[in-house]
């Protein structure tokens, strides 16, 4: 079922519901208020000949009399039944009105009218009133029935107003509801036409979100962020794409080159060995670029990775001594600050190779493109995080650099004659990100360029969402 013909059935319910309980409320209060008015009239008429019976005493007169005074009245009261009961319990006058067997009281309705005073029943659609009327003279129970003709035919008139009311009402509720829900689903149906007619080519086509401030509204606006993210994320998988199809055809198109003019002629064992080895080099650098591409890969979900507790401390002091072996001008500068009391705090949850690869790129990069090639990183803890800063004083980082330098292949013009893909930075934040961190850079002349990786501590990681 289509959301408008939900929402228009949902809107008739509720007015049907409302309709129903207003009608009968007004039909309940109207039929006490009859049955009150016809118990008045009864009790009035009780108490007449009530007061008739005990005045002139219980004889054949007195009942004459009261016969001719209730056949004069009774074109007032429809089907008029009169009885009147002495303190025994005896019918002592009756009106010859029809069915007049139908309305006499038992035993426990007369003892309930002495006790009450009055008692008040229905028999044969007919209104009885047990009337006990007392005096000095006499103690008698006058029971009056009557069908209330005018009451019953206004609640009758009443009920069929009301049902004429409740249809039209449901009719007006279906029609208003079908126009308010296509009112509210017409920018529901401009958004789905609009996403329709988006695509991979077109992801900057925006959701118009329109100039109210509903909900609506929102979900325009966080389509149109999905977009953005979206169209960002095509615009780096084309650069990565082509940056990594760049750097996997040079050195291939540079082996293909030198294996080409080596075999246009007889060489010596000296130019064939400097060949082999220019090609090794190349076949070096591709391995260190699928290495690198395959460990992005590898840090794709949280799921597809083994996470344990890890040393901080220990991963930082084989990444020093690895990178020192690696190269003999870099030189790592370990500083821990405060040692904390619990030696838990050294902990952190993840994967000590994935950590490893993190600190260890950023540890050469920082040896690399500083001027000394001197690198000092500083371990230090605050409010359940490991944070970990490396600095070195080099080529000062711009503020538009700044923001695509986690991104896979970027290079500064800086340092485009320094070797390297460029993947390094981008592996780390994978890396940190995948562990619940962040990595942040900050770069000027006085302060050197700091990488600063914060990491969640083991109880912090586990409260991290």
């Amino acid at each position: 079922m289509k959301i408008k013909f939900k929402i228009t059935a949902l809107f008739a319910l509720l007015v049907t519901i409302i309709l129903l309980v207003l009608s009968i409320s007004v039909h309940y209060f109207t039929a006490l208020q009859r049955t009150e008015a016809f118990k008045r009239r009864l009790k009035g008429r009780a108490n007449n000949d009530g007061q008739l019976f005990s005045y002139f005493g219980d004889s054949d007169s007195t009942r004459a009399v009261l016969y001719q005074i209730d056949s004069a009245s009774a074109f007032t009261l429809h089907q008029k039944s009169v009885v009147i009961f002495n303190y025994l319990d005896k019918p002592v006058y009756r009106y010859n009105a029809p069915e007049i067997d139908s309305i006499l009281p038992d035993k426990d309705i007369l003892k309930q009218a002495r006790v009450k005073h009055e008692v008040y029943y229905t028999a044969y659609k007919r209104d009885v009133l047990a009337f006990h009327y007392t005096d000095n003279r006499s103690r008698i129970v006058v029971v009056v029935a009557g069908y209330d003709v005018d009451g019953w035919q206004r609640l009758k008139d009443l009920r069929d107003i009301l049902l004429t009311c409740l249809f039209i009402g449901i009719a007006i509720a279906l029609l208003v509801g079908y126009a308010f829900s296509v009112q509210l689903v017409k920018p529901i149906k401009q958004i789905i036409y609009d996403v329709k007619h988006i695509t991979s080519q077109n992801l900057s086509h925006h959701i118009h979100a329109g100039s109210t401030q509903d909900e609506l509204n929102q979900l325009a606006n966080t389509f149109n962020e999905l977009l953005d993210r979206l169209q960002e994320s095509f615009v780096i998988q084309r650069r990565f794409i082509s940056n990594a199809s760049h750097e996997l055809s040079t050195p291939l198109t540079s082996i293909s080159s030198q294996l080409d003019v080596t075999l246009q002629k007889e060489r010596s064992t000296g130019e064939y060995k400097q060949v082999i080895q220019s090609v090794h080099e190349d076949v070096q650098q591709m391995q260190q670029l699928t290495k690198s591409l395959l460990e992005i890969a590898k840090t794709g979900t949280q799921g597809s990775i083994e996470l344990n507790e890890v040393r901080i401390d220990e991963v930082l002091l084989k990444v020093t001594a690895d990178v020192q072996k690696n190269s003999e001008e870099y030189k790592v500068i370990l500083q821990f600050g405060d040692f904390p009391d619990d030696e838990k705090a050294f902990l952190v949850f993840g994967n000590p190779d994935l950590l490893y690869s993190s600190l260890r790129n950023i540890a050469d990069n920082g040896c690399k493109f500083s001027f000394d090639h001197h690198v000092m990183v500083n371990l230090m803890f605050e409010n359940d995080n490991v944070i970990v800063q490396f600095r070195n004083y080099g080529d000062t980082i711009t503020k538009e650099d700044a923001e695509h330098i986690f991104q896979p292949f970027f290079r500064s013009a800086k340092v485009s004659p320094i070797k390297g893909f460029g993947l390094g930075l981008a592996l780390a934040k994978r890396i940190i990100n995948l562990h619940k961190g962040d990595i942040k850079v900050h770069s000027s002349r006085e302060m050197g360029t700091v990488f600063t990786i914060i990491l969640p501590s083991l109880k912090a990681f586990a409260a991290k969402p």
